[in-house]
């Protein structure tokens, strides 16, 4: 299970002099832009989608690369890495989403919210529920690139 949903990209400039951003990790996916800073925001945008159909295939998701000088971290959306989580910690339980929402003691429609990429879930209860499972959200803020 990941620890972090930083992954690393490659950025190419193609015969037009656009910015081509993909993610290795991923094996599908790019994003352009005119600018090195229109492509990465593009690029945090594909990457939120990116984890999002992973979810939505019930796949796992790729561990990050390693960073390094020839690739740069791009960030996703704070919620979609909190839905990340509470994914990728709910497929290590082996348990149903039923059996899951018997154990965080709340609704399996609630349960099924919160495993949805696409739907607006309070932080506060993504951190509840990786709690009750073993796990825990540490917050980093660095300097803006």
């Amino acid at each position: 299970m990941p620890d972090s949903y930083s992954y690393p990209v490659e950025i190419e400039i193609d015969e037009d002099g656009r910015h081509v951003v993909s993610f290795p990790d991923f094996g599908w996916g790019a994003t352009d832009g005119a600018t090195l800073d229109e492509a990465l925001a593009e690029a945090q945008d594909l990457l939120r989608e990116l984890i999002a159909c992973t979810m939505r295939e019930s796949k796992d998701l790729p561990e990050p690369s390693p960073p390094s000088e020839r690739h740069m971290l791009v960030v996703p959306p704070v919620m979609i890495a909190l839905k990340a989580a509470l994914y990728e910690a709910f497929r290590g339980t082996g348990l149903s989403q039923r059996g899951l929402a018997r154990e965080l003691g709340v609704a399996e429609s609630e349960v099924r919210r919160m495993l949805n990429p696409d739907h607006a879930t309070k932080a506060a209860a993504i951190d509840r529920s990786l709690r009750r499972l073993g796990r825990s959200v540490i917050v980093s803020v660095g300097e803006a690139t």
